[in-house]
């Protein structure tokens, strides 16, 4: 963390060595998994405009850099145009978040004409532009002018930041083709079959998808690594409406503010959190499966990275982002375990693995649907009987709560307060009437029939301060949707497929379609995972799959692809995934398409479209009835509009691709320098022994980042950099012929990891029923700074209560947090804060002036280590102000006045 003093922060150097005892060399950044956060944020205030989006986008890789400090690569992936698998998900997601949108603005404005009706207070309606999270899509200009602002970011952190020295830096925007996570592992994929590759190399990915731990397996690098932010559920968020915490807008009943603090001092502060991180080790997920998927006795040799891709592959049943999850499995009913329990004995039997490099064996994965669609209706039967045990024991939870609620709850300076809550009850100014009301609502509630939790004002009417419930609430059972399939009764087939393909069972001409489609994607999905892109026009042509118990006959059926396919332009794919709503992202003719009653796709962009809960209890994890797009149909409408482009929209519609940045001090600075004064128009090999070993293609680019040439800041609010020493130039990764097969092996050299877990580990379950705390750092061993209960109260007796930030000891120097330089011990004349670039020019940060709280302490101890209470004060010593020195004895810490007067009963 960045340690900050006045409102300054000091910048970390990360080039000292890393925190968490470990040292990564390459780092990718699945960027819209920042971009999104950045842009919308669920727990804080959004960014008011465009620009300050840019920067908390920087901050948040500046973050994630000072946590991972990266020694030789840095790889920020943008999504590009996906394959069209893909594009029917994305077009799904957008059009419900459309809908959702217009539903959500909708019901609010319903709900706070009633509030308002009713008398309620709500503060004035903002008059503020939603921000549509659809333009993060490849071709719109929110997207150009991000590749813009970043490519800007990378030379600045190369010409100012210590950390980037030596660092090769790889940025792939939204104009190259490709999801993020798939280009990160395209490009690793590459490298690996490179002769001068480190298979020593430890990789760390940032990303929040679960696909990512299977991706980073099916690397087979011993040395894998992925952070994410550290999930936190039920985080408080304020009401849309009036502004408060505690409830959702559904509920709100426009009462008034409480005052927040003595003085109201917290009256604009929301419980604003800094985002944690967390790191998945794939080499302790790999001990896991090496324990739970080792086999004996085969009649065949194990081979533990072949089960391991098995595993990756049955994970795909479960649910992947190109096919929908089989009925009979779902993964929070235990679908993982069931699948490897059914691998692990059917394997006898099938005469080897499922897969090999990314290429299925249908013959052996048919034994194991087979296997799973022989328990299908019992896994139905006990979905049935699970769920109406859980509806039976949520009835009785109600009505349990029901019957210990209280009769009545007072308001005012007599209602009951949450340990620990700041703020203070507001003061009656009539007890005696208070009291007198209490009596007479305990009399009135014998006798008449009100509501519990209804409170009285003096003239004896319900007060808005009483929580009116809603009819739903007052119900022992909740509406539930109608189940038309009714999966665990006999004939489940024939109505499953009569409802939701509209066809008979009995059709086994249009069963085996549905089959042999979803056995295709199960072997494109692999192929992508392993080998690249087999087809980008390849896609599921239905909303639901087939039963386990229908995969009879598969061995047999094809599953290559057809070579050279393209993937989609930018303009092209936003035509394909955006509903009319979003058409302002479009060149107005063709955005003409999606409205006009009389455009040839009309069809495409339906206002309002069903969506199937098919099972489900919420609408976000039904289906969305949408239609599928016309590949040919489309590209005919387009056609017609082609010619309207401007020079610009041309442009943002074209592929571009990856390109390669390094500071002055890079061995490749001045290959790539040379490049640019010969004018070499001809593609050239990177020198490996200049790039750590990385190998590719380099190629003049035309916007390049040149040195001594400004370089303008496309953010208004970050100085142009004057002084530039960075270069920039076109990047491809080295090309194979297109039937070249990646081996998913684990390359010759590669130094297995020491074992993490212990025997204990096995036999853990569920942490033993504590809550899951992380490990710090990967030393398992490490130590970390502890105070005793009298050191804290020693604290809480000399720190300052009124304070506007949150925390117990927020003025306090955190011990032991990342890159604290008082959690181990100090040699004599050794610097407390890193003196960063003392020759810092202010064209060279957009962090602001050097603090002045950077200079060497003096300092005359010897080389004898700290003890934690030491650390603290001297800690204190270093950040505190210049007027409380003085105020507080010996300890230097602010003192209010009457601690100060009885300071000698302190002990």
């Amino acid at each position: 963390q960045a340690k900050e003093c006045n409102g300054v922060k000091a910048p970390i150097d990360t080039s000292k060595p890393n925190p968490n005892e470990v040292e990564f060399d390459n780092l990718y950044l699945d960027m819209n998994g920042i971009i999104h956060p950045c842009t919308h944020p669920e727990d804080k205030p959004a960014p008011k405009n465009e620009d300050e989006m840019m920067v908390a986008i920087f901050e948040y890789i500046d973050r994630i850099f000072n946590i991972v400090r990266p020694r030789r690569l840095l790889y920020m992936a943008i999504d590009g145009v996906a394959p069209r698998a893909k594009m029917n998900q994305q077009r799904s997601r957008r059009f419900r978040a459309s809908k959702e949108g217009m539903e959500a603005a909708e019901e609010k404005q319903k709900i706070r004409r009633e509030i308002l009706a009713k008398g309620g207070i709500l503060p004035p309606e903002e008059v503020k532009e939603r921000f549509d999270s659809n333009c993060i899509t490849p071709g719109t200009e929110f997207m150009d002018n991000l590749a813009k602002c970043l490519r800007y970011y990378i030379a600045d952190r190369l010409n100012s930041d210590p950390g980037w020295k030596n660092l090769t830096v790889i940025l792939s925007d939204a104009s190259a083709p490709g999801e993020g996570e798939h280009k990160i592992m395209d490009y690793i994929r590459r490298q690996r079959a490179q002769p001068n590759h480190d298979p020593n190399t430890h990789h760390c990915l940032c990303g929040a998808d679960a696909d990512l731990i299977m991706l980073g397996l099916a690397t087979h690098e011993p040395n894998f690594t992925i952070i994410r932010e550290e999930f936190k559920p039920n985080k408080p968020k304020p009401c849309a409406l009036c502004n408060q915490m505690g409830h959702e807008v559904k509920d709100c009943q426009g009462l008034p503010r409480e005052k927040q603090g003595k003085h109201d001092q917290f009256a604009d502060s929301l419980p604003i959190a800094e985002q944690e991180f967390i790191f998945i080790r794939l080499c302790v997920l790999r001990e896991y499966l090496e324990r739970e998927l080792t086999m004996a006795s085969l009649p065949f040799t194990f081979d533990f990275e072949r089960s391991v891709d098995d595993w990756v592959f049955m994970c795909f049943f479960v649910g992947n982002d190109f096919l929908p999850h089989l009925p009979s499995l779902e993964i929070r009913e235990g679908a993982i375990d069931r699948l490897v329990n059914i691998y692990k004995n059917v394997v006898h039997k099938t005469g080897g693995y499922l897969t090999e490099s990314g290429f299925v064996n249908l013959q052996r994965v048919q034994m194991i649907m087979l296997a799973v669609g022989e328990v299908e209706d019992s896994i139905f039967k006990k979905r049935k009987d699970d769920d109406d045990n859980f509806k039976r024991r949520q009835k009785e939870k109600r009505k349990r709560m029901k019957r210990d609620q209280p009769s009545f709850i007072p308001g005012g300076q007599f209602s009951p307060q949450a340990l620990g809550n700041r703020s203070s009850p507001q003061a009656i100014s009539n007890p005696r009437q208070a009291a007198f009301e209490m009596r007479m609502h305990d009399r009135q509630n014998s006798t008449t029939s009100s509501s519990p939790n209804t409170s009285l004002t003096s003239d004896g009417s319900p007060s808005l301060a009483g929580g009116i419930k809603r009819k739903a609430e007052d119900s022992d059972s909740e509406p539930e949707p109608e189940d038309n399939i009714r999966l665990w009764e006999t004939g489940w087939k024939q109505r499953y497929y009569k409802n939701k393909f509209d066809v008979d069972a009995s059709d086994e001409k249009f069963r085996r379609k549905v089959v042999q489609s979803y056995v295709e994607g199960l072997c494109w999905v692999l192929r992508y995972y392993y080998q690249g892109c087999a087809s980008w026009n390849w896609y599921y042509p239905f909303h639901y799959a087939p039963f386990a118990s229908d995969f009879e006959g598969i061995a047999d059926m094809p599953s290559d692809f057809e070579k050279g396919s393209k993937p989609f332009k930018p303009l092209e794919q936003l035509m394909g995934v955006f509903p009319a709503a979003s058409g302002n992202f479009l060149p107005p003719t063709w955005r003409k398409l999606m409205t006009d009653p009389e455009s040839s796709i009309i069809d495409f962009y339906p206002e309002d479209f069903a969506i199937d809960l098919n099972g489900k209890k919420y609408a976000w994890q039904g289906v969305a009835l949408l239609p599928f797009v016309d590949e040919r149909r489309l590209r005919a409408a387009l056609e017609e509009v082609y010619p309207d482009l401007t020079p610009e929209e041309s442009r943002r519609n074209s592929l571009g691709g990856d390109v390669l940045f390094v500071g002055k001090h890079h061995p490749l600075c001045d290959f790539i320098v040379e490049q640019y004064k010969t004018k070499n128009t001809e593609p050239v090999d990177i020198p490996p022994e200049l790039c750590h070993g990385i190998q590719g293609k380099l190629t003049l680019n035309e916007n390049a980042v040149l040195p001594d040439q400004t370089v303008e800041s496309p953010v208004p609010m970050l100085r142009d950099l004057a002084q530039n020493s960075a270069v920039s130039i076109s990047f491809k990764d080295p090309q194979f012929d297109e039937d070249f097969v990646f081996k998913a092996i684990v390359l010759p050299g590669a130094k297995k990891p020491a074992p993490v877990l212990k025997p204990g580990d096995w036999e853990k379950t569920n942490n033993d029923g504590r809550p899951w705390r992380p490990q710090l750092s990967f030393n398992r061993d490490r130590k970390p700074v502890h105070l005793d209960q009298s050191a804290f109260r020693t604290l809480g007796h000399t720190m300052p209560r009124e304070r506007g930030m949150p925390g117990m000891y927020a003025n306090a120097v955190p011990l032991g947090t990342y890159g604290s330089p008082y959690t181990r011990p100090l040699l004599s004349g050794q610097q407390q804060i890193p003196k960063l670039l003392s020759n810092l020019r202010p064209q060279e940060s957009w962090r602001g002036p050097t603090p002045l709280f950077q200079q060497t302490p003096q300092r005359t101890a010897g080389a004898a280590p700290l003890l934690a209470w030491n650390r603290m004060l001297q800690s204190q010593n270093q950040y505190q102000p210049s007027q409380y020195q003085g105020l507080g004895g010996p300890m230097s810490y602010p003192q209010r006045p009457e601690d100060r007067m009885d300071r000698g009963r302190q002990v």
